[in-house]
Parts: structure tokens; C-alpha cells; sequence
């Protein structure tokens, strides 16, 4: 890895980590609400886990379990720190070259550029946002459906949300496929062996990649 890459990478695995572990409790640590008119407490948080190393307002020896619980809690956030850095290290960022492939290929797969195919299942999502951020002119918001198949060789589609943290999407799957299953959503689509397609319309199954691919293009349509 030259050095370049290096910097790449250390910016981008700072900006994840600060995003999605720092900011976090340094917002709570300064008192400021997640949003407004929140329908339930987040009460298992790192932060509140720390908190409960505290001594209690009736512990009879508060000093001793002062410097007990600061060690813990430096050992709890420590690990929680190099759990979330080895995970973003070996496991996320792998994922990004497998899908800038799967971006190169595209048009291969539809004329229309809109649809990815991957080999596997993987954390594509941020990646996909990231690099349409950094491509803006060249992909825009295109790309609409992410492919794939799990150990069973089934085949999964899924929608693109709007954003990283939406559940809006920007194309679902067609209303009429939405909650049918089998047999009904084969009739219904006129596609064979379609096996599901959420209520929701961000993922639906199929039991080959040319049926899977097929429930795509339509889509399109």
C-alpha cells in the first residue's frame, strides 16, 4: 500500500470512527438530544454503561469504588474502541474495492447503468454514498438496485435508500409485488421463481440470478 492510499485511508477511517463513535459520546457527554420529540430513551449506550461504574449515592466506601470503576470503564471503552477499528479495518473497508468493481461493471449488467450485481453480501451501503459523493457527475443517484446472492444461492434485491440513513428509497420494488410471496408474486410479476418481496418494497428474493436480475430491470420500467 503506497502511501497515498495510506492517507486516504487514515482520513476516511478517522472521519468513520469520529462520526460513529466519537461524536457520539461527545454529544452526550455535553448534553445534546439526538433530535427532538423522541418516542423512547436510549438507556444502553456506551455512555450509560460507563455510568453505571459510578459509585452509588450510598456506597460506603465511594473513593475505592471511584478508582475501580475508572479502570473499567477505561478497559470497557478501550475495547469498544479496538473492536469498532478492527471491524471498520478488516471487515468494512475490504468491502468498498469489491463494490467500486461492481460499479465499474454496471453497464455490463443493464444499459441503463442502474443496477449493481455483487458475488456476495456485503456492507455496501455507506460505500455506495461515499463513492457517489466523490464521483457526484459521474454517477449522480443512478444507480437504483444492489444484487446479490447468499450461501444458499438464493438471489436478493435490493433498493438504494434515498440516504446512508433513510428508509425511503429511491426506486422500491413495484407496489403490486409488495407482501406477495411464491407462487403469487411469480403470477403476479409474471417472472419465474420469485420468492418474496417485502411490504415495504426495499428487498425481494428470486430463486436464480436471471430471475432476480429480471425483477430488476422491471422495476425499472
Amino acid at each position: 500500500m503506497d502511501d497515498s492510499v495510506k492517507d486516504h485511508l487514515s482520513k476516511i477511517l478517522f472521519d468513520k470512527l469520529y462520526e460513529n463513535f466519537v461524536q457520539e459520546i461527545d454529544a452526550i457527554d455535553n448534553g445534546v438530544d439526538i433530535g427532538e420529540n423522541m418516542k423512547y430513551r436510549i438507556s444502553t449506550n456506551l455512555s450509560a454503561r460507563v455510568g453505571y461504574f459510578n459509585p452509588a449515592w450510598n456506597d460506603p466506601n465511594p473513593t475505592e469504588k471511584e478508582e475501580t470503576g475508572f479502570k473499567q470503564a477505561m478497559e470497557l471503552i478501550g475495547n469498544e474502541f479496538l473492536d469498532r477499528f478492527h471491524d471498520y479495518i478488516h471487515r468494512w473497508w475490504p468491502a468498498r474495492s469489491l463494490l467500486e468493481q461492481a460499479i465499474a461493471k454496471r453497464f455490463d449488467i443493464d444499459s441503463s447503468g442502474s443496477i449493481l450485481v455483487l458475488d456476495q453480501p456485503i456492507p455496501w451501503r455507506e460505500h455506495l454514498f461515499d463513492i457517489e459523493q466523490e464521483e457526484k457527475e459521474k454517477l449522480g443517484d443512478k444507480i437504483k438496485y444492489v444484487l446479490y446472492p447468499d450461501s444458499n444461492k438464493t438471489w436478493y434485491i435490493q433498493a438504494v435508500p434515498l440516504n446512508n440513513k433513510s428508509f425511503e428509497n429511491r426506486l422500491s420494488l413495484p407496489k403490486q409485488w409488495q407482501g406477495l410471496r411464491d407462487d403469487e408474486l411469480s403470477t403476479k410479476s409474471g417472472i419465474p421463481g420469485c420468492i418474496f418481496v417485502h411490504a415495504s418494497g426495499f428487498i425481494g428474493g428470486n430463486a436464480t440470478y436471471d430471475g432476480v436480475l429480471t425483477m430488476a430491470r422491471r422495476s425499472l420500467e
